[in-house]
């Protein structure tokens, strides 16, 4: 167990209307619906489901980006939803972000000593002096040298720029930083250096983080507890051990059972779901998964279940959970940490390219002379 709850989200709402115009009308869009999580100090929480199921809003909810249509979000047990504008600018110190794209997050006209300069120069941070030492040290943490400070952002590789991003989420020493999709922008390669990063900067700092991410090997690695979010609400969350070696909820079956297995003689046995996902706009009655879900009852449509507490931080969102047949993931899977997975990956690429090589290679020997 890690320590205490740092960050909790209880029946968070975010309703969004769309169409309508002047005169009202328009339809709403449930992108986030009762949620209840929550974030312990030096804890990795990862919430992962498909593209428009409500992950970024979710994030944008707990940092107050933007405001929730009902709900409460609690740090430290005070309500951030209440906090006006001064309590919030001090609160912005503990609560920071990581953008997916470290390009488009960073200003091309700024050099990196501007960019990481700029929170402590609102916040009224240090003296300018201070500030200098500060973007240097910020620069070592993150595996830059002070030297790059006098660059800009187009003089750098995408790994390095996200090393940026996080410096610069690093300077006000928060406590939780949210990473939306943080390495999904990089190169397999690199994308090993930033998590290994991130994990030690975690174990040096006690940051707590919350991840958004598709890359479910990723997730596995990097996470205490994951989250698994459909159509706005959270079906299943559990501890990653347990999440991954024996998932509950259907979806989030279909979800791991996808993930694929560096064995040539792996038999796939994975779980397909029948029919699209569903429109925000018109999300199917009761338990929003049951139009795809193999289990399905007609009673699934007429109510929201309840999430059922499984012991040990595990709950799903099922009432037909009894019914659901035991899904064990493959050990391959279950077990593979990322270096594995990362190291397969690249060897495959460099045993296709070889022999795309000596594909070529033996055409040119094989090819009449002009």
């Amino acid at each position: 167990m890690k320590g205490d709850v740092l960050l909790r989200a209880k029946a968070l709402r975010k309703h969004f209307t769309i169409g309508g115009g002047f005169l009202g009308g328009g339809k709403v869009v449930q992108a986030v619906d009762r949620i209840d999580l929550e974030i312990r100090e030096g804890e990795t929480l990862s919430i992962v489901g498909e593209s428009g199921c409500g992950k970024s809003t979710l994030a944008r909810l707990l940092l107050r980006l933007i405001e929730p249509t009902d709900g409460e979000v609690l740090l430290e047990g005070r309500d951030l939803t209440k906090f006006g504008r001064s309590e919030m600018r001090r609160a912005r110190r503990d609560l920071q972000m990581v953008f997916q794209d470290p390009f488009a997050s960073l200003n091309p006209r700024a050099t990196i000593r501007d960019i990481l300069t700029e929170p402590l120069r609102l916040h009224g941070i240090g003296t300018a002096a201070e500030r200098r030492s500060r973007v240097d040290d910020l620069l070592r943490m993150v595996g830059l040298s002070p030297d790059h400070a006098r660059r800009y952002p187009h003089e750098f590789s995408g790994g390095q720029r996200q090393r940026i991003g996080i410096a610069r989420a690093l300077s006000l020493n928060p406590r939780l930083i949210v990473a939306d999709e943080p390495v999904s922008a990089l190169d397999v390669s690199v994308q090993a250096q930033v998590i290994n990063l991130l994990k030690d900067l975690q174990e040096e700092l006690g940051l707590a983080y919350l991840v958004i991410a598709h890359d479910l090997t990723v997730v596995r690695h990097i996470s205490d507890t994951v989250a698994v979010m459909y159509l706005g609400r959270i079906v299943e969350i559990a501890p990653a051990e347990e999440l991954y070696r024996a998932p509950r909820h259907p979806y989030t079956q279909a979800l791991l059972s996808a993930i694929p297995v560096a064995d040539p003689a792996h038999v796939a046995s994975e779980v397909r779901l029948e029919g699209d996902l569903p429109s925000p706009v018109t999300p199917p009655s009761g338990c929003h998964f049951h139009t795809r879900c193999p289990f399905a009852t007609p009673e699934c449509a007429a109510d929201v279940p309840e999430a059922r507490d499984l012991g040990g931080g595990h709950r799903v969102l099922c009432r037909r959970l009894d019914e659901i047949p035991a899904f064990e993931m493959p050990q391959d899977t279950a077990v593979a940490g990322p270096e594995t997975a990362y190291a397969r990956r690249l060897a495959a690429l460099e045993a296709a390219t070889a022999r795309r090589q000596a594909q070529r290679r033996e055409g040119d020997a094989t090819a009449p002379a002009s």
